[in-house]
């Protein structure tokens, strides 16, 4: 067996990128799955410059078909795979309950939950002779922090990610495939390009003050090289007994 190979969606920006930087700096082969390839390129050319071994697959992770192509890809190129990183996700439409409309919440459920969920039943059949690293990324919403006002078609997607990540982990251990879930909080990433605030949020929002804002360890949004070592962690021999759990990684802000 050759080096380890991780698959990294979302890989062209923010936490994936920051993640699929790192597994190649560890030696790692990657593939980096992301719905803009020129994006994508951008990253695999400063990785390539370091001498790791990388493609790009461009896919929508809630397309049936685009996923079950990628993986495939990755399978030919490489003939195995160690690690995913089901990141890929959107904040999608925030408003309120009232105001949302059925499609709006439709399409975020189904790029987070349904990507989710056809990115770990494409890579099974491909870890279970020899195990893996399944690492998903969910979030503080919809599991610890819950005054995101507008945010529920999302916070119930990251929560329900948590829930199919448990009921994996259980599901999957015989093949010694773990599957654990990371719930960041503020990052700076550009995932607010995914974001589509509507004016009927302002009518419910409730207002919270931070005296001294809301980030109490740094005073700062976390980094994405802060979550990619934790990303790698999940990935390592060095979590070997760690499945079924989700890590907060967001400086304390979602225990105010």
């Amino acid at each position: 067996m050759g080096n380890k190979v991780a698959v990294v969606t979302g890989g062209g920006s923010g936490i994936g990128a920051a993640a699929a930087k790192r597994f190649a700096k560890e030696g790692m082969n990657v593939c980096i799955i992301d719905i803009k390839e020129e994006r994508a390129e951008k990253v695999r050319s400063e990785i390539a410059d370091g001498g790791a071994e990388v493609f790009v697959a461009e896919a929508d992770v809630s397309n049936k078909e685009d996923v079950f192509s990628a993986i495939q890809q990755v399978m030919e190129k490489w003939g195995q795979i160690d690690v995913l990183f089901a990141n890929a996700g959107i904040n999608g439409t925030i408003t309120s309950i009232e105001e949302m409309e059925a499609e709006d919440w439709d399409q975020t459920m189904t790029i987070n939950l349904r990507g989710t969920f056809l990115l770990v039943k494409s890579v099974i059949p491909h870890m279970k002779n020899s195990g893996g690293s399944i690492i998903i990324t969910s979030s503080i919403n919809g599991n610890r922090m819950f005054k995101n006002i507008g945010f529920s078609a999302y916070s119930t997607t990251k929560a329900g990610q948590v829930a199919f990540m448990k009921m994996a982990a259980l599901e999957l251990a015989r093949y010694k495939i773990r599957v654990n879930a990371i719930c960041p909080g503020a990052i700076d990433t550009n995932i607010d390009q995914n974001t589509f605030t509507q004016k009927g949020v302002e009518e419910v929002k409730i207002p919270i003050e931070y005296p001294e804002g809301n980030q109490p360890l740094e005073n700062a949004a976390g980094k994405p090289e802060q979550v990619a070592d934790l990303v790698y962690f999940l990935a390592s021999d060095q979590s070997s007994h760690i499945t079924g759990t989700e890590i907060y990684i967001d400086g304390a802000e979602s225990l105010l």
